[in-house]
């Protein structure tokens, strides 16, 4: 679904979504590198559950929140790869009234 506008010859990097290996490219966000890898889901709605995915890509919406080497609540798309980050997906719905 997603491809690279340009066969960029930047190094490659190893990055783990959830515990599975991926690659991404020097300079990617984690965002770009998730959305490369084919994960488009970078957290559930504490609400409903359902699904969410980055939207704005600069910051702004807040739809990119994942743990990032065991740090909670970082944004994605303003945060850049580094060579063997845990990147973790929040999957989790919150009781809220219970």
């Amino acid at each position: 679904m997603f491809r690279r506008l340009t066969d960029a010859s930047r190094p490659a990097l190893t990055i783990l979504i959830d515990g599975v290996a991926c690659k991404a490219q020097e300079g990617d966000s984690v965002a770009a590198a998730m959305l490369s890898a084919g994960r488009l889901m970078t957290r559930a709605s504490p609400l409903s559950g359902a699904p969410r995915a980055p939207y704005c890509l600069m910051g702004v919406c807040f739809e990119c929140l994942v743990t990032i080497d065991g740090v909670g609540n970082r944004q994605a798309c303003m945060t850049v790869v580094r060579s063997g980050m845990r990147i973790e997906t929040r999957r989790d719905k919150r009781n809220y009234g219970a």
